[in-house]
């Protein structure tokens, strides 16, 4: 009789604390599994309904363009990519690159272009310089 109730009192004690290890699994599995994808989830939804005309986008396939044209009931998107209009679900946007990092971009080839003519301009003259050491020569 006294191991039937030794047996009992050990066995809820097992109970409470196999209870209490399934709440810390479901805890951690909560805190880094599920709060991130909702979260995530959350900031590609405000990012969606913030789209507008003139944005710069990048596509799930890896095109860029600009938006032309957002049509709410379709939920679809018309893309200009160089002078080619292509219509997507808005769901195909994976990021929207700002205004300000497209100028960017855009002035990049610009100044590596100034770069290169200043390279070309400070090396004309060393090389007339010799050029004309080299007829002083002869």
């Amino acid at each position: 009789m006294n191991t039937f109730v030794l047996a009992t009192n050990s066995g809820a004690g097992s109970s409470v604390m196999m209870i209490v290890m399934l709440a810390v699994l479901f805890g951690f599995t909560y805190f880094t599994m599920i709060k991130p994808q909702k979260k995530q989830q959350q900031e590609r939804q405000d990012m969606m309904s913030k789209l507008q005309k003139g944005d710069s986008v990048e596509m799930v396939d890896g095109l860029r363009g600009k938006i032309d044209s957002i049509n709410d009931a379709d939920k679809t998107v018309v893309l200009d990519a160089d002078g080619i209009y292509l219509t997507f679900s808005r769901l195909a946007v994976r990021t929207v690159l700002k205004k300000a990092d497209a100028a960017q971009a855009s002035e990049a080839p610009v100044k590596e272009e100034a770069a290169e003519a200043e390279n070309k301009e400070t090396a004309a003259p060393v090389d007339k310089a010799d050029a004309d050491s080299a007829e002083d020569e002869k």
